[in-house]
This record gives C-alpha cells, structure tokens and sequence, in this order.
C-alpha cells in the first residue's frame, strides 16, 4: 500500500506539471484559434535559459526565476503572439505550418546553442531541504511545490476568466471575435494576453519538469504529448476537465513505472503510453459535427499529360547526370534527394488533394523500409511492392479509426501514431503472431540491398540512384494523372467540404481509406529507397522530429503541385548538405532553414508555395522552341566536359546555373512586346482617335454580355 501511494504522489507532481502546461495550450487555442504545436518548444526553451542563468552563469536561483518567468517568457509569449497572428483565418494545414516551423526550428536553436553532446542536468527545487513526512508515505518538497503551483494555477485561472474584463474579453473572443471589437474591446490586447500567459505556463511547466528528466531539446519539447493529452480530456476548451486528463495521465505514466512486468517487450510501452492515450482520446471524445470549412482554399493546379511526361523524363535525366558526375560518397548523400522526394511526393494526394492532414508519413516509410529489408534480402523485386503494400494497409489502419476526425485532431492522431511507432513499436524485438516470427528494427538497424530486376542486380550506388529516380519519375507522373481522374476531383471536392461530399453521396470512409493508403504506399516507396541508398538504416531516422522539416518544405512548395516531391527532395539533400560543407560554420543554420521556410510561408510572405511563380517565370522559357533546345544542348555538352574530367562539378554545376540564366533573359529578349502607341480609353474613341467599324462591334458585343 505504501508504495502504491508513493507512486501516487508521484504521478500527482508529473501531473500538476502537465496541468500547467496543458492549462496554458487550451488559453492561447481558446482564445486565438490557434493550437500551439510550438508549446511544449517554449517551455523547453525557458528550461535551458532558466539552466543557463543558474548553472551556466552562477546566478542565484530566485533571480534566475524572476528574470526567465517575468520578464523573458511574456517577451517570448508576444514574440509568439506577433508571429502568428496572420495565421488566423488560414486553413488548418496553414496555421499548423508556422507551429510546426517554430516547434522544429526551436529545437535546432536549442541544439545551436547548447551542445546536445554535452549533458545537463538541473537540481530540484529545496534538494538541500529534507522531505516533508506525511506517516504513510514522503515527498520531496520539489513535488510539493509542483502541486501547488498547480493549484494556484487553476484558481488565478478562475478568476482571471470569470472575474475580470481581460477574462471576459478573452471568453468573448472565443464566441465571436467581429462583435467583441463592435463593443469597444480590444481582442488583439485579449490575444495578446492569452499568449503572455500561455507561454509563462510553458515555461513554469518546462523549469518544474526539466529536473526530472534529461534536459535535452526534443525530449522536453516531445513532453507536451502528455500535455496534449490533458487538453483533450478538456476538449481544448475546458479547463477543469483538462486538469483532470493530467491526473489521469500523470498516474498513468507513474503507476506504469512501478508495476509494468519486466518483460523486453513492455519498456516502450511506458515511454509510448501517453501518445497511446493521445490517440484513444481524440478516438473516444466528441469534437464536433461534420461542418463546411469556412476558409478560402486555393485551386489545385491541373498538369498536363506532356508536362508531366516530360518533368518526369527530366528528374531521370537529372538521376543520370548525378550518377555519372558523383562518387560514391557524394551519392550516397545527395543521391538520396530522389528518395526524400518520394517521401515528400506521398503529402500531394492525402494533404495537396483530400486536405487531410498527416505526421506520420516519415515514420510510414520506416515501415517500407523494414518490410522491404526483411522480405527482400537479397533484393527481390517483389518485395518492393509488398513493402509498398504494407504499408498502405499501416496507413489505411490509421485512417479508419480517425474518420471522425479532421483539422488539428487529425494532425494530433497522426503525430501520436508516430511517437506510438518511435518510441515503442520500432524498438520491439522479434516476436511470433499467429505463427509468423516478425522482426522490425532486431539489432537497432536493418540492412537494404538494391532490387534485382529480373536478372539485374542494382548493386551500386549511381544505379541505386537512378532506380530512386526512376520511381520518383514514375509516381509524379502517377500523381498527375490522379489528378485529372475522378477520383482526384473527388478528393478536391472532399477537401473543399467534407459536408458537402457527404451530402452529395459521397463515401468518406472509402475516400479517406484509399488517400491514406495510397500516400502510405508511396512513403513505404521512399523509405525502402531511403535504406537502399543508405544502405543500412535505424529508427531514430523515421521519428517525428525527423519527419517535420519534410511537411515543412512541401508546403512551402505548394500543396498540390506534383513538383513538390523533386522540390522538396532537393531542398533536404542539396542545400541542406552543400552549406555545411562550403561553410563549416553554417551548419546549424542550414538546419533551420526549412523553419525559417515555414515561418515565412505562415506569415504570408510565400504563401502561394514557391513552385507556382517558378513555373511561371521558368516555364515559358523551356517551352521556346529555339531556347528550350539551346539551353538542353548547353548542358549536355557540359556533361560530355565533365564525363572527360576536363571540367570538375563545382564548374559543372557553375556552367549551369550561368545558361539557364542566360537563356531565361534570352528568352524575355525574344518574348519583348513591340513598342506600339499607347491604348486610347474607349470614351476617347472617335475623339482621340479615328473611329472604325470594328470599334462598333466591339462595344455591341460588350453591351451584350454585359461587360
């Protein structure tokens, strides 16, 4: 009994740790409408700007914590404010971007500027003083101070909503934010106070929690998945119940510690249990009715069948001039881009399409990328497509238990069946169902051989690459012509108003399956090419962390633009690696630069996606008939140099970039409209001008169609 209630206590303090925090995630969601991927990042951040004032620079403890709680978490908080203000309005995926941007970027800042390869650690709070004795059981006054904490927090709470006009403001805001500004508040000053307090909570969560656990950069950012769970149980709206998810939580990990039988396969259930509560929560509570979006959606474009037939001769084209110009080392780096291009490929259809919003899809392609090593070890072709099929059954496991789900509770479904996968599921030995001995990650890597295609055996890297090429190619020019099917049409009208394709007979389960499935299909594609190309792979390299800089760039590419797949992979293995290694120094910021991305795009700055104005500016250019030939005929004769050694790649890849610039100001040289005289207003016809007859069958036929 007597352990039973220490470990109660303990659960008790986790869990006034995660009503802190998940108090904080339904203010700032309450009130702006925007849920804060990024919250549990802030508080991590406040955690290692609370060690580095304390362990770092010898400041006093109470210093230390007024400076981070006063004055740096409500400077952070209006950073916040200020940084996603434009999202309101958007579309979900829109406004997960920028938090997902700041989530991702504020791990690599923290991994900057604290060295993740040194350890940390932070004492509790009065270690020095002895544990307050209570007959049955003891606690450490750290948990004592922690359930205070979370008891003043829900009364200030309280009172601040229901007590004051801030908290009626904030309240108002939820409800109707246009009529709340017609009676004299101010919602930007009720926002603005939701992010202070919102941040500060994170930050008081993040400094009470991070002496309990290693302080490292996404572990403490990743703890906001039982912070999550807490504001589910509330809905995201009710304070009250989502203390009480915190309880149940907090218990849960706590009571799991202590009696979990030690068996090999159990460890990772205890660290995936709050992502599996996660996800039976969002399952079990009602998030409201089928409703029309009320957002404005942007048209998807329509390719072309020789457009995309000839963009898919281009990305072989583009594999054979890597495989012929690279060594092995090169390619095994960036090679890999047509891999990551694949995988990036998969969001067009499911997010670009059905607007159906997923995280998991990296670690969908860590299940390609172990059904493919343990079905094909010596490369049978075959195996490819069972790996591909697998994991569209993974994916479409997914998508039925979710169906009721859409927006931030999809994103929340998807980003805990990623950490189920990452934390339990990959780390599993091999085991027996119904016969079958299945092994995922058995040694803590699998290995991964080319394919052997009918008699040819893919052994190297340059013929890895262009098979990865190849299949990049043949699933863009797939994707295009889903697009001009039905069922492509039919998906675009399920993301324009799920309502109104159900109303119109339309089947959401079938839908929403056979999107799901397919986009894991083609993840499942990417992650056996991955392995291939690297040859031997782990799962620390499928987890969610790793996945968000992906989701990332394919937005800022353009969802729905068949492009993106080649856009992204490019992006991930070029510049990515190619900084680091002209500017050693630069390597951190190489990392963040898809957040930077991110962050942009949320703030309006490309917000129509990077592919749409290349396209128009690039395109009319491939299309002459006497540039587009021009430049081609450069760059192969600038390969043929580079196959003879008698340029190297720098020059080659300098050669190229110099003609397709200097065909593109060719282009607009021969494309100039003629200087002509200025257009006189039609009111000025016959006046400043002579009138003719053609003037009047103009105006007649304006008059008759009305404009």
């Amino acid at each position: 009994m007597e352990q039973f209630l220490a470990f109660g206590i303990v659960g008790l303090s986790t869990a006034a740790i995660y009503a802190v925090i998940g108090s904080g995630l339904v203010l700032t969601y309450t009130t702006t409408g925007v849920f804060n991927f990024a919250h549990g990042a802030a508080g991590m951040i406040s955690a290692f700007v609370y060690w580095q004032m304390t362990t770092g620079w010898g400041w006093p403890v109470p210093i230390a914590v007024v400076a981070v709680l006063l004055v740096f978490a409500p400077l952070f908080g209006l950073v916040f404010g200020k940084a996603l203000a434009p999202t309101q309005g958007l579309g979900d995926a829109e406004k997960l971007v920028m938090t997902i941007a700041l989530l991702s970027g504020l791990i690599v800042l923290a991994r900057w500027v604290w060295d993740p390869n040194k350890s940390r650690s932070l004492p509790r709070f009065f270690a020095d003083k002895s544990s307050i004795d209570l007959g049955v059981v003891t606690i450490t006054w750290h948990q004592a101070l922690t359930m205070g904490i979370a008891v003043v927090v829900a009364v200030a709470l309280r009172i601040l909503l229901f007590r004051t006009r801030t908290g009626a403001e904030m309240r108002a805001t939820v409800d109707d934010r246009a009529l709340v500004g017609l009676t004299g508040a101010d919602p930007g000053r009720a926002n603005r106070v939701a992010w202070i307090l919102g941040i500060e909570l994170a930050a008081v969560g993040g400094i009470l929690i991070a002496p309990t656990v290693a302080l490292d950069a996404a572990q403490l950012s990743l703890l906001i998945v039982s912070a999550y769970t807490a504001a589910i149980f509330g809905r995201l709206r009710n304070l009250p119940m989502t203390f009480a998810g915190a309880v149940v939580v907090g218990l849960m990990e706590s009571y799991l510690t202590g009696y979990l039988p030690q068996n090999e396969y159990l460890p990772g259930l205890r660290l995936a249990a709050p992502a599996l509560l996660l996800f039976l929560a969002l399952l079990m509570f009602p998030h409201g009715r089928l409703r029309g979006r009320d957002r404005k959606l942007k048209p998807v474009p329509l390719p072309t069948i020789n457009g995309s037939m000839a963009f898919a001769a281009t990305i072989v084209v583009f594999g054979l001039f890597l495989a012929t110009m690279l060594g092995e080392a090169d390619l095994i780096t960036y090679g890999a881009m047509f891999a990551w291009g694949v995988i990036a490929l998969s969001y067009v259809p499911l997010l670009g399409f059905a607007g159906q919003i997923s995280l998991c899809q990296l670690s969908l392609a860590g299940v390609g990328a172990v059904a493919y090593s343990h079905l094909g070890p010596d490369g049978q072709w075959w195996a490819l497509l069972a790996a591909m099929a697998i994991a569209g059954v993974v994916g479409a496991v997914v998508a039925i238990p979710a169906l009721r789900l859409s927006g931030v509770y999809m994103a929340l479904a998807t980003a805990a069946f990623a950490v189920v996968l990452d934390r339990w599921i990959f780390t599993l030995p091999s085991f027996e169902l119904l016969g079958v001995r299945i092994a995922l990650f058995d040694q803590g890597s699998v290995s991964l051989v080319g394919p052997d295609l009918f008699g040819w055996k893919l052994n190297t890297t340059a013929e890895i690459t262009v098979f990865a090429a190849v299949c990049l190619a043949v699933a863009g020019l797939g994707i295009a012509l889903l697009r001009r099917s039905r069922f492509g049409r039919r998906l675009i009208a399920l993301r324009d108003s799920e309502a109104a394709y159900a109303t119109l007979g339309g089947s959401l389960l079938a839908a929403r399956v056979l999107v799901f499935a397919l986009s894991a299909a083609i993840a499942g594609l990417g992650g056996a090419l991955y392995g291939m190309q690297l040859q031997a792979v782990a799962p620390d390299q499928f987890n969610l962390v790793a996945g968000l800089p992906i989701f990332l760039i394919v937005t800022i590419a353009g969802l729905g633009a068949v492009g993106a797949g080649l856009f992204t992979g490019l992006v991930f293995a070029g510049p990515l690696n190619v900084i680091p290694v002209l500017w050693t120094g630069l390597q951190n910021l190489a990392q963040v630069l898809p957040s930077l991305g991110g962050i942009a795009f949320g703030g309006g700055v490309l917000r129509e996606g990077a592919i749409g104005p290349m396209r128009k500016d690039w395109f009319p250019m491939l299309r002459d008939r006497i540039v587009g030939p021009a430049l081609i005929l450069v760059l192969l004769a600038l390969w043929a140099l580079r196959l003879l050694d008698t340029i190297d790649g720098w020059m080659f890849t300098a050669g190229a970039v110099v003609a397709a610039i200097a065909a593109r100001l060719w282009h607009r040289a021969r494309t100039r409209p003629e200087p002509g005289p200025a257009e006189v207003p039609v009111e000025w016809w016959g006046i400043k001008r002579p009138w003719n007859s053609k003037d009047g069958e103009v105006l007649d036929r304006a008059v008759a169609t009305g404009s």
